[in-house]
């Protein structure tokens, strides 16, 4: 099954964006919230199908790493989960908690 976004909310300093798949069946959301005066940003994530944690993450990660080449000088932190679990994607530039 493949996986993919569909913005729902999108701002300058926050997104909410669907998960779906291929049958656009929502399986999850992605937010991001940016506070440029203090430098951070937040993301929060879920997804209920746990087979699908990969393509989740891949779809994930190279899209949180072009948000923070946009601004780089803002500090991560995220939480995402993937039925129930929390899973890390590995960039770089994130800062988990």
């Amino acid at each position: 099954m493949q996986i993919y976004f569909s913005p729902e909310f999108i701002k300058e300093d926050a997104q909410v964006l669907n998960i779906v798949t291929d049958d656009n069946k929502p399986v999850g959301y992605l937010a991001f919230l940016m506070e440029p005066e203090k430098k951070k940003m937040y993301v929060y994530g879920m997804l209920q199908e746990e087979g699908v944690c990969e393509d989740f993450k891949d779809l994930v990660k190279p899209y949180l790493d072009g948000l923070t080449k946009l601004k780089p000088d803002l500090e991560v932190y995220s939480y995402l989960s993937v039925g129930g679990k929390k899973v890390e994607v590995g960039s770089e530039s994130e800062k988990e908690e």
